[in-house]
């Protein structure tokens, strides 16, 4: 069910950075920017590919949507106002706006959310091919350009496009966000980060980044006409200095506002960690890094519940294993396991018991696409991402 007409009409104009419609039927592209509301940089980049391609509508097949997202914390120049609008698309309080519910008047958000959403639904009506969304944002402290996939294949092949780092499993860490509740769906999801907040030059990459998606995307018809797109390349590639192509998430820091959490100073994106170094502290003491690999998206804001994350190079060779496994649909040789069993109303999770688990290597269900993981009593419940429908 879509939701209802537009009630705030002025609204749903300045959310609507621009669309830009080819005379040829082709893909749909969606791209928002702004779901943090300190983060503009995605903003003024969207603003720029839409200014660009205004004259270039001939070479355009399908659609482009670009669109803003938390329209009262960006006013504000605040993450948030009441919830983190990236943290409040979860299924069950969609459910229920899309069936009447009205939006909470305590919770700004929900009716961000709503108008989001509004703004989405006659996309996906029109659309005649694929559909992909890319959202894009900024980081509290300093770093490179990456791009963030919830792992399925047709995600990857997607994001293989870009230049720049790729992060795997950062999505299933992370609930109610905009790009989780649509790759639920069946579409083709990608965040990217353009660097920190701040820093002028992110808006510079979030623009390349969004001139390679419009040529993956097949959006573009002719990219070879287009000279931004190999200029984007090259400026990822340089931006990237050299950095492995794929990561993936070994583990997650949350915080709460209550822990007063505080990041050691003088941290960035992609700096190497020792297993026991001390990179934060909160009111219980200090907090090391519990595994090595790599810090991502160390936390210097006061708004957020991710503390920082820990990768680690996530090998070419995993990568092509992964994709064979999954086209051998090697997982009904999980089942056969003794302790392990299909969900039985979920589609794409395993039920483990956790006796069962302590002698098995999880990099097996990673590589099947299986990361996001949760105990509940006696088991293990791992789940993954539904793969990308075909139009």
């Amino acid at each position: 069910m879509t939701l209802g007409p537009d009630t705030l009409g002025q609204e749903q104009r300045d959310r609507l950075i621009g669309r830009i419609a080819g005379a040829r039927p082709g893909p749909l592209l969606v791209a928002t920017a702004g779901l943090h509301g300190n983060e503009p940089g995605g903003i003024a980049a969207l603003e720029r590919v839409c200014r660009a391609l205004e004259g270039r509508r001939q070479l355009v097949r399908g659609e482009f949507l670009a669109l803003a997202g938390n329209l009262a914390a960006l006013a504000r120049g605040e993450r948030a106002i009441d919830r983190d609008l990236n943290r409040h698309f979860r299924p069950e309080r969609i459910v229920a706006l899309r069936n009447g519910h009205p939006p909470d008047p305590a919770i700004r958000e929900d009716r961000e959310l709503v108008e989001l959403l509004r703004a989405i639904d006659p996309a996906l009506e029109r659309a005649r091919g694929e559909a992909y969304f890319v959202d894009l944002h900024t980081t509290s402290g300093k770093s490179a350009a990456f791009a963030t996939v919830g792992d399925t294949l047709r995600n990857r092949e997607f994001a293989q496009h870009f230049r720049s780092p790729i992060i795997l499993g950062l999505e299933e860490h992370i609930e109610g966000t905009l790009l989780e509740y649509l790759n639920g769906l069946g579409y083709i999801t990608m965040g990217f980060e353009g660097g920190r907040h701040q820093d002028p030059a992110s808006v510079d990459l979030l623009e390349a980044g969004m001139w390679v998606a419009l040529a993956a995307s097949g959006v573009l018809s002719d990219e070879g006409a287009i000279a931004e797109v190999a200029e984007s390349h090259r400026l990822l590639d340089r931006n990237r200095r050299g950095l492995p192509r794929v990561f993936e998430v070994r583990y997650r820091h949350p915080v709460q506002p209550e822990d007063r959490f505080e990041m050691a100073p003088g941290y960035a994106s992609f700096q190497r960690l020792t297993e026991g170094e001390v990179v934060a502290g909160d009111r219980s003491g200090q907090i090391r890094a519990p595994v090595p690999g790599r810090i991502l998206m160390p936390l210097y804001q006061t708004q957020g519940d991710d503390g920082f994350f820990v990768i680690r190079e996530f090998s070419p060779f995993w990568l092509t294993v992964s994709r064979v496994l999954r086209h051998t649909r090697a997982e009904q040789l999980l089942r056969i396991l003794p302790g392990i069993r299909r969900h039985p109303t979920q589609a794409d999770t395993l039920v483990i018991d956790v006796r069962v688990a302590r002698f098995l290597a999880l990099q097996i269900f990673h590589l099947l696409g299986y990361r996001k993981q949760k105990q509940v009593g006696r088991v293990l419940l791992m789940s993954r991402r539904k793969e990308s429908r075909k139009s």
